[in-house]
This record gives structure tokens, C-alpha cells and sequence, in this order.
């Protein structure tokens, strides 16, 4: 019998990654992370790794290593078929084994290499396609306790959570790539993002941006995830001498880590089993222009070293060369983590973290700057119906008040999300509350009841919308507006003075 409360957080977290697999397409280092600690958690196992399939070379490599000797153990390599992680991946089968030492596949060389007592592991393959594509293992039992089928069939389902992650990883990178190639074929100054914001608090932060375009120091642009980072980035290079040469993007948390230090600085031919002939790295692609390094939180450590080179001395080496390489790039990067507290943690060096935040940059979520939720709406709604061929015409006044106290956690990623569902959904020529799928006010707010304050906040920007949307139906003609509104025009010139509404 299953326990109804550990069942209950159980089936909460899967939701909560589920959700995070749904709204995040490019998947990463990041979101694997989060599902290997919450499989370790609900499994009451001491420490993890999760593993993947190198095809090339019939080896297994450790992405994620979790526990306190998770550092050392990512040095390691194993054979298709050693050890058990090995053993479940040639077979794709999930293993129990409660006393390793009686286990003949059991490899005690890792375990004894870097000093970590092994009793027990937990073992389940990841697929794709019915294919195994990589390993997660739960090492020892918490409190000398053995693991279950009811832990192993938990596992598979983190497992198989992790797989879809990968394969959207996988699917991103693809795209990005293509796009890549089409770049350079493409006029400069095309494939950018239109870029949408007018409050206050956006205005300003573009107003920075353009002063901080005509330097080549480097930026580091903080924010959440999906408020924008990369569209600032682009405004920066849009707006900078170096507008008419490359602009590259690269998204340090969608590349494994064996293939990242590739990507960036390039390889020559032979530098290792793959590498059948030259390839220019991101660097050598931007050379004249700017390179955006994306969640640049989650470059490993031992990649730090050679992009904090790269960054002050302008040279690198591609992989298997002796020889330096010279460019002439900008760099901005982004990061939605506090990456001060990754310096204190160990995990970002400080000198590169001093490199970069030379001109720190920060985006205010969404929830900071609810006068753009409105026009972003109305972009979103516009897009989708061109690409679906509907004939939506706006939003019905309770599914604009929805929007406007709405806390976003997702930030604008995931209110285009929201728009397109309800843009595809939407029976009607509004989109009505009910069309937006979303939970009631104060559903994303960590438990903590929206207070009156906030309740009149929300109100204010409803009727800010709302009046303005009259007032510009009417040519910003107060006294039409007030006879539409079935207000007083001097009540009415109050409310524009008291909401801020500007023309």
C-alpha cells in the first residue's frame, strides 16, 4: 500500500516538473538537475548521478552528480556494460540491488577511488523511442533501509521525465542550429525579436541599454527566466557599432558538457572520436560582432578558466590545437541564478564573474511592470492568429482583469503561452476568463493570500486598461469617453490624473 501523504508530494513535485518540462522547451543541465534531486528526495537515497549514452565510443558519462562527492565522481567514465548503471543501460532494464558486495556486476573501483561506502543502488534507464539514452542511479537507502518496487516504479517515472527533458534539448539545439546556418545567409539585422514594453520600468532599463551599447565592455544581464534577458541582449547589439556584424547566440544550459568547450571555441579535425573535419566554434562565428552566452551560470568549472581567457585576452584554443585563436567579440551574458552566491558556493569562479558583471544589467519580472502585460497580450493574440488562421479579436474585460492580477511566475514566457492556448481554445471572438486556463489570483504566491493592498493594486491596473482602451477608441476625447464610460467628464479627467494614464 502506497502512504497517502508521501504519494500525495510525490505526485505534487511530478506536476511541478511537468509543468516546468511544458513551459521550458530547451530543457538543460538546470531542469535535470531538478528532477535527479527531487527522484533522490523521494526515493530517500543519500546521493545520485544521472548518466548518458556516448553512441560514439559505447561509453557512459556522468552529466549530473549529486551527493558529497558528486564533484569527484563526474571524472569517471564507464564501459557499456560495467558496473550497474552500465549492466542497466546495455540491457534497458531497471535493477535493484540492496547488498552490493554480493552483486557480481557491482564496479567497486569508483566507489573506493574517491572514498564513498556503497551498500545499495537503485537503477532505472532512461528512454527514448523504447531506446536507452542514459541511466539514473539512487545510491544507498536512507537510515540502512533497502529500496522497494514502489521506489523503483517512482524512479522509471523520474526517468522517463528526464528523457523528454533531453530529447526537447535535443529538438531546441536542432532548431538553433538551423537557425544558425540561416543566419549567415541572411541580411544583418534580420531574425530578431520585436520588442514589445512601454512602462515605466521598461523605458528606463531601454533607455541604459542604448547607453550601454556604445561600449565593448562586457554585460551581465540578471533577470528570471523568461523576462526577457535575450531580448535585451539583442537591443544592446542592435543599438551598438557593432550592429552590421554577427550577432550569436549560444544557450550554455541546453549543450552537455562534453560538447559545450566544442561549440564555443570550435575543434580541429581528430581532436576527438567524432571530429571528422574542422569546425568553427560560436567565438569564430561573432568574430566582429557580439556573443550572447545564455544561462552562462551553468558553464562548468573546468570551462570557466578558458572563457575568462577569451574574455580578457581575446584568444582561445580550439579543442586538439596547440595554437591560439585571436577574435574581436563582444560578450553579454545572462544568468537567471544569483550567481554571487554561486561565487560564495564554489560553483562560478569570481574572477569571471568580475569580468563579466563589468556593466550589470537587471529585467524586473512581469509581476513588477503590470502596464506591459496589456500590449503583450494583444502581440501575443495578434501572432497566433496569424499562424492559426483565427479571427480572435481581443480579450473579454474579466479576462484582461484575469491576466492584469495574475502573479506570473513564468513571466512572459509564459504569458505568450497562456495567450496562445487561449487564442487556439477560444470558441468566441473574446478570449473569456475561462479560456486562459489560469488558477485564481494568488495561486503563485508561495502560500502567502493576496492582502488589500493588492487587491486594489489589480483593481487600479484594470481600470487603467480599461479607460485607456476607451480613451483611445475616442481619439483620447475626454468628454466622448466620459459619455461611453457613463461617467462625469471632470470624474473622469481625475481618474486619467490618479492612474498615470498617458497618451
Amino acid at each position: 500500500m502506497f502512504n497517502s501523504t508521501v504519494d500525495a508530494e510525490k505526485l505534487k513535485t511530478l506536476i511541478e516538473i511537468n509543468t516546468l518540462i511544458n513551459s521550458d522547451v530547451q530543457g538543460g543541465r538546470t531542469l535535470l538537475t531538478r528532477i535527479l534531486e527531487s527522484a533522490t528526495r523521494l526515493t530517500d537515497g543519500e546521493s545520485s548521478s544521472l548518466l548518458l549514452v556516448d553512441n560514439e565510443n559505447n561509453n557512459l558519462y556522468f552529466e549530473i552528480a549529486l551527493g558529497p562527492k558528486g564533484p569527484d565522481v563526474k571524472r569517471f567514465t564507464l564501459h557499456m556494460g560495467e558496473g550497474i548503471a552500465g549492466w542497466v543501460a546495455q540491457n534497458n532494464t531497471s535493477l535493484i540491488v540492496n547488498d552490493v558486495d554480493r552483486d557480481k556486476r557491482y564496479y567497486s573501483d569508483i566507489s573506493e577511488k574517491i572514498g564513498y561506502p556503497t551498500d545499495s543502488i537503485l537503477a532505472v534507464p532512461m528512454r527514448i523511442k523504447d531506446k536507452c539514452i542514459g541511466v539514473i542511479e539512487i545510491i544507498n537507502k536512507k537510515k540502512n533501509s533497502s529500496f522497494t518496487n514502489e521506489d523503483l516504479q517512482w524512479l522509471e517515472i523520474f526517468a522517463g521525465q528526464a528523457a523528454l527533458t533531453i530529447q526537447n534539448a535535443k529538438e531546441y539545439q536542432k532548431v538553433q542550429n538551423e537557425v544558425y546556418a540561416l543566419q549567415d545567409q541572411l541580411q544583418q539585422g534580420r531574425g530578431f525579436h520585436t520588442f514589445i514594453g512601454s512602462s515605466p520600468q521598461i523605458t528606463e532599463k531601454l533607455e541604459v541599454a542604448k547607453r550601454v551599447a556604445g561600449t565593448d565592455s562586457s554585460v551581465l544581464i540578471l533577470g528570471e527566466s523568461g523576462s526577457g534577458k535575450e531580448l535585451f541582449a539583442e537591443q544592446i547589439h542592435l543599438h551598438s557599432p557593432r550592429k552590421e556584424a554577427p550577432f550569436i547566440r549560444v544557450n550554455c544550459a541546453a549543450l552537455p558538457e562534453h560538447l559545450l568547450e566544442s561549440e564555443l571555441f570550435g575543434h580541429v579535425k581528430g581532436a576527438f572520436t567524432d571530429a571528422h573535419r574542422d569546425r568553427l566554434g560560436r567565438f569564430e562565428m561573432a568574430n566582429s560582432g557580439t556573443i550572447f552566452l545564455d544561462e552562462v551560470g551553468e558553464i562548468p568549472l573546468s570551462l570557466q578558466a578558458k572563457l575568462l581567457r577569451a574574455i580578457q585576452y581575446k584568444s582561445f584554443q580550439r579543442v586538439g590545437e596547440s595554437e591560439p585563436s585571436y577574435v574581436d567579440v563582444r560578450i553579454l551574458a545572462a544568468t537567471n541564478k544569483d550567481i554571487e552566491q554561486e561565487v560564495e558556493n564554489g560553483n562560478f569562479r569570481r574572477d569571471l564573474y568580475y569580468r563579466l558583471n563589468v556593466l550589470p544589467f537587471y529585467i524586473p519580472p512581469l509581476r513588477e511592470r503590470p502596464d506591459d502585460i496589456s500590449d503583450l497580450s494583444e502581440f501575443f493574440l495578434k501572432k497566433t492568429n496569424r499562424e492559426t488562421n483565427k479571427q480572435v479579436r481581443g480579450f473579454s474585460s474579466e479576462a484582461m482583469d484575469l491576466l492584469l492580477s495574475y502573479n506570473w511566475p513564468g513571466n512572459v514566457r509564459e504569458l505568450q503561452n497562456v495567450v496562445e492556448r487561449a487564442v487556439v481554445l477560444s470558441k468566441e471572438v473574446y478570449i473569456k476568463a475561462d479560456d486562459l486556463l489560469l488558477r485564481s489570483p494568488g495561486s503563485h504566491t508561495n502560500g502567502a493570500d493576496y492582502d488589500e493592498t493588492q487587491l486594489k493594486d489589480a483593481v487600479n491596473q484594470f481600470k487603467k486598461h480599461f479607460i485607456r482602451n476607451v480613451l483611445k477608441k475616442h481619439s483620447w476625447n475626454q468628454t466622448k469617453a466620459s459619455k461611453v464610460l457613463g461617467i462625469q467628464r471632470t470624474y473622469l479627467s481625475k481618474l486619467v490624473k490618479e492612474l498615470d494614464i498617458k497618451e
